[in-house]
């Protein structure tokens, strides 16, 4: 699934090509196709992200609110458009681009209430302008549950997945299992910090790297490209390598459905 830094990424790009224009609005597919008649030919105001949540705004009451879930792609071209292949379940087509929208987990027309009804449910989002840290803190700093649980709450740190929860708590030395309540509000504050780095970061370059410069193999003199520790994370899917500060294998783990990489020495 996209993480947050990806959806923000996209909600800049369509920004870029399609915002203050109007824009040619269809569901080849046909589930979307009532709906994108309502906003078919008018000009999309505005493009929000939230978390892993993507908004296109039309006017009042006409937004239309997109996840991508597990499977889903939003992938935009320069004109000529190309016939639609497979199961496209929107196409945005503007001035100068178009994009299709295949495999979403949401794709519906929402009213401003319902939109904020949305926001309200979501966590604190590291890359909003209008984030309230003290959100996610009010939730964490009480909360047994572990760390390793909260950061991929949606309604607690909205926008984090399973990279960036393994590669900033491996960065702050942060066992998983650690209860929020125990972590204590200075090493908390270190934790959003460099979520906020970090995914900005990933927004901007559009791929996750989180290797600080004294670990990175390919800064070193001469570049070791070949080795084996030539990776641009710290634990994500690095299950039984040598951790890139201790040389102590990286540890895996199911947790709550879902994989869980740390190392074991670096975060005891």
């Amino acid at each position: 699934m996209p993480e947050g830094h990806t959806i923000h990424r996209l909600a800049r790009l369509h920004r870029r090509r399609f915002g203050g224009q109007p824009v040619a609005l269809s569901s080849p597919q046909g589930r979307f196709a009532t709906d994108a008649e309502l906003v078919d030919g008018r000009v999309l105001e505005s493009v929000d992200a939230h978390g892993k949540h993507l908004f296109h705004r039309y006017g009042p009451d006409l937004v239309v609110h997109v996840h991508l879930g597990l499977y889903g792609r939003f992938a935009s071209r320069k004109l000529p458009a190309e016939p639609p292949r497979g199961q496209v379940r929107m196409r945005l087509l503007g001035p100068s681009h178009y994009a299709d929208l295949r495999g979403p987990a949401i794709c519906e027309l929402l009213t401003d209430g319902e939109v904020a009804a949305v926001h309200d449910r979501l966590g604190a989002d590291p890359l909003r302008a209008d984030v309230d840290p003290e959100r996610a803190w009010a939730r964490i700093g009480r909360s047994r549950s572990p760390i390793a649980t909260l950061l991929m709450n949606q309604q607690v740190v909205a926008g984090v997945g399973n990279v960036y929860r393994a590669e900033v708590l491996f960065r702050q030395g942060v066992h998983p299992q650690t209860a929020g309540r125990d972590l204590g509000r200075e090493r908390w504050d270190a934790i959003w910090a460099d979520l906020v780095d970090l995914m900005a970061d990933g927004a901007r370059r559009g791929k996750i790297e989180t290797l600080r410069p004294e670990h990175d193999p390919r800064l070193l003199e001469p570049a070791d490209r070949g080795a084996v520790c030539a990776k641009t994370v710290y634990a994500y899917r690095r299950t039984g390598r040598p951790c890139l500060q201790c040389g102590t294998p990286i540890a895996h783990a199911t947790h709550a459905a879902r994989n869980l990489f740390w190392g074991p020495t670096c975060q005891a």
